[in-house]
């Protein structure tokens, strides 16, 4: 049974979402650190290897930065060792600010093992052929329309804006996406969860599943068109002041009331126009066309690129009104125009979900859900430590995976191969010699 990966899997994937904060929340995740710099300096015209010291990158003869780990040919460096902490750091804070220093206490140690995850998983998805070029564009594409930019230009621009590289920006996404087919297609495909699993999982949590009564809606807003600034002082012009006035302080109180009542008339021309619209739209949705697709072409809301999902509401969430109008509708159910403080809304019924403990075919794919994510973390850990042991680990002393396993093979000290001893080491598979040791 193949599954979406969760967004969050022991660090093995980034997490993604909302909008407000996404360039900052991928940019800076504690699994997908920006290591191409250090990779490309690595990759620099340097000194023979017998000349340098095995844990430095050297550009031009300088120390440019510290290796703490290779894992057969990519490196770790002690930047980006250093930025995982720091995510880390602020990540348990986030999650739990009084008992933050006990949870970085916790995962800490486990730092320097998910960054040879992720080499690790990266490498293999090299071997697999996959490069996530595709699904990078769809995701970055989604990124522009939830931020409701026109092109990808402006994306960029809005990632530089907050000082970030578009460019390691849209790698870390990428590396993202490659770890998680690698993930699904070399572990989460080899899964399977029976009917008796379903079931018994279903009879020890059916207390934990009872649930009130709720609705999941969508929405169509049409708001109506702010009339431009001063649109009728332009057309308008105010009158000179009468002697009267002048007498006042200049006060003309004839021509502030006409203003006013301009005013008031276009905002009912606005409001009469988002009327209408929101009643063609409806129209449209009555005939058949796809509420979602309406909402993305239509709604002025902020659930737009969502199709207009707001999500759930239970009793008493909602003004009472609405509720007694939504609650008594049934899953689908569209309603007619209804006038709000923002405009015009329409509201469809996506799901209703009565009170008390559902029946198990209403939550199988989420009992599915869970029984996988239980089952892969195990499975991941077990093929994680099955590709150290099929790589080249060599770790800087003082540093520790926590993931490491006792048949991993310790790379061979010696000075640059020759020819002949090359040819029999290339004949292990994926195996590869790194000449001199940290």
């Amino acid at each position: 049974m193949k599954r979406l990966l969760p967004a969050s899997l022991g660090n093995v994937a980034a997490h993604q979402n909302p909008m407000k904060r996404l360039f900052l929340v991928f940019i800076a995740s504690a699994f997908l650190p920006a290591f191409a710099a250090a990779q490309v300096a690595a990759a620099a015209q340097v000194p023979a290897a017998s000349q340098v010291p095995a844990n430095q990158v050297v550009d031009r003869g300088q120390v440019v930065e510290e290796i703490v780990t290779r894992v057969n040919s990519q490196i770790i460096t002690r930047s980006e060792f250093q930025r995982s902490k720091d995510q880390l750091r602020d990540d348990v804070k986030q999650q739990d600010a009084a008992n933050a220093d006990t949870l970085y206490a916790e995962r800490e140690k486990d730092v320097l093992r998910d960054l040879v995850d992720q080499q690790l998983l990266l490498e293999k998805g090299k071997d697999l052929g996959i490069t996530g070029d595709t699904d990078l564009v769809k995701r970055l594409d989604q990124m522009r329309k939830e931020m409701k930019l026109e092109t990808m230009e402006e994306l960029e621009k809005a990632a530089t804006s907050q000082g970030i590289s578009y460019e390691d920006f849209k790698q870390n996404m990428r590396n993202q996406i490659i770890t998680q087919k690698v993930i699904g297609e070399e572990v989460g495909s080899h899964l399977s969860i029976t009917k008796e699993e379903q079931q018994q999982f279903y009879d020890e949590h059916k207390n934990e599943m009872e649930q009130p009564e709720a609705i999941k809606l969508s929405e169509i807003l049409i708001a109506p068109q702010k009339p431009a600034p001063n649109k009728s002082a332009a057309a308008k012009p105010e009158p000179a002041s009468t002697p009267d006035a002048s007498a006042t302080g200049g006060e003309n109180p004839k021509g502030q009331d006409a203003g006013e009542a301009a005013k008031q008339a276009e905002e009912a021309e606005a409001l009469a126009a988002a009327e209408a619209k929101a009643a063609d739209v409806l129209k449209q949705i009555r005939a058949g066309a796809s509420f979602e697709d309406m909402a993305k072409k239509y709604s002025d809301g902020p659930s737009a690129a969502q199709g207009g999902d707001l999500g759930s509401f239970k009793r008493g969430t909602m003004a009472k009104e609405l509720e007694d109008r939504t609650f008594a509708m049934k899953s689908g159910d569209v309603t007619d125009v209804i006038r709000a403080k923002q405009g015009y809304v329409i509201l469809k019924v996506t799901g209703h979900q009565m009170a008390g403990i559902p029946p198990m075919k209403d939550v199988e794919p989420k009992i599915q859900d869970a029984l996988y994510y239980q089952k892969l973390q195990p499975a991941l850990r077990a093929y994680l430590t099955k590709l150290r042991e099929d790589a080249y680990i060599d770790y800087r002393e003082g540093y520790v995976d926590s993931g490491a396993s006792p048949n991993q093979t310790k790379p061979i000290e010696t000075a640059a191969p020759k020819a002949s001893e090359g040819k029999k080491l290339n004949k292990k598979k994926k195996k590869k010699l790194l000449g001199v040791p940290i």
